[in-house]
């Protein structure tokens, strides 16, 4: 452990190091006023590295900087902050005493300084500094697992798709570097597409394990059958089988799974209590909604999935999206669907106006995933 003792007055500094040798503590530095201190911890030279620091002993009265300045000084570096910082004082005043401890001190001493107090202050400092270095490394060993994380949640995202007769585009934001939003598509011919969009329960871990786990079950539904219906029940008779350690807990998602079918010019859908998918109409007709068709997924035993037909006519243009977007809209929920409606409208396919528009905050301020899918229909038989 290394101790950095910080006093103008060499006598005491002498004391101090030499009280801390013979009680084991053989990493003793010294430095004569804070300016030098903080030329030890943080050198001028950008390629020189500052001295590691377990704990300073620092005095409260200096000239220049004193011990208080001193700690403010530490507290805005987020490098040193973490430092434990004893005060040493001759002074009897508590009210400079409270000023040192609210500027970031840890604890402190009075001169005349006793040894076993002293010590006893020092290893209730050390151990809470050791305490706090293995919730740091704990937490940067998750900021890392987190990231893998989201870089294997991103990694089963598909690739945009633009065939002959079809052109997918997906924009995508997660709140919180992990997302319950998640979309996906199978393309089995040039004219049969399936297309998903899913909203899992809550944020964070917890949304985006759901989301992962939905995914991986989606995209096998999705290669074994072409009928929404029949995905949508699969992934509520498998988010059914989750065992949650509380019974008060029950995980679900929302979502909408369409079937296109260009060559007859129909999409089949189940909108499983998802916000409304939006298919604007290239002959300039208005937008019809794709309303819910059934419950959430995962809530309920029995789910029985209405199907519901549309036309596809060349030109047409399908919105699917998650209900973070709404959120960047005032209104009660059919206004907000009307705004998104217009600006998706008047965005078209501009990329960067759905980009800027994934990006726009939220009116509440509150972080939310945001997941939107447009369908372009290139020719369609209809």
């Amino acid at each position: 452990m290394s101790i950095l003792v910080v006093d103008d007055n060499p006598m005491n500094v002498m004391v101090v190091r030499e009280m801390l040798n013979r009680s084991g503590y053989e990493d003793v530095r010294v430095a004569y006023s804070a300016e030098e201190m903080f030329a030890m911890l943080r050198p001028q030279d950008p390629a020189a590295e500052g001295d590691s620091v377990d704990l300073i002993l620092l005095d409260l009265m200096m000239p220049a900087i004193d011990g208080i300045k001193a700690c403010h000084m530490l507290q805005k570096d987020e490098q040193l902050r973490d430092i434990p910082v004893i005060m040493v004082t001759a002074i009897g005043d508590s009210r400079k005493l409270a000023e040192a401890l609210d500027a970031g001190a840890t604890d402190y001493v009075t001169k005349p300084i006793n040894k076993i107090e002293l010590l006893a202050r020092i290893r209730s400092a050390l151990r809470l500094k050791r305490e706090l270095d293995w919730h740091k490394e704990r937490d940067r060993r998750l900021r890392e697992e987190l990231n893998l994380a989201r870089q294997v949640q991103e990694a089963v995202l598909p690739n945009d798709v633009d065939e002959e007769n079809l052109r997918v585009n997906a924009f995508f934001r997660a709140s919180e570097g992990l997302a319950g939003d998640l979309y996906a598509w199978h393309v089995f011919d040039s004219q049969h597409f399936l297309i998903a969009v899913m909203d899992a329960m809550g944020h964070g871990i917890s949304s985006s394990l759901i989301s992962t786990y939905t995914a991986s079950v989606l995209h096998e539904a999705m290669r074994t059958t072409v009928t929404p219906k029949r995905i949508v029940e699969e992934l509520n008779r498998r988010l059914l089988q989750l065992q949650y350690d509380s019974e008060m807990m029950q995980y679900y998602c929302t979502g909408i799974c369409a079937w296109i079918d260009l060559e007859n010019g129909v999409i089949e859908y189940v909108n499983a209590g998802h916000p409304p998918g939006l298919l604007t109409r290239a002959d300039g007709e208005g937008t019809e909604q794709l309303a819910a068709t059934a419950p959430p997924i995962g809530l309920f035993d029995q789910m029985e999935a209405k199907m519901e037909t549309a036309v596809l006519r060349t030109g047409d243009v399908l919105h699917l999206y998650t209900d973070g977007l709404l959120d960047l809209f005032p209104g009660d929920m059919d206004e907000r669907i009307g705004q998104l409606t217009e600006r998706v409208f008047q965005a078209g396919g501009n990329t960067e106006e759905l980009e800027a528009l994934m990006a726009s905050e939220s009116l509440d301020r509150r972080p939310d995933d945001r997941c939107l899918v447009r369908v372009e229909v290139k020719k369609a038989r209809r």
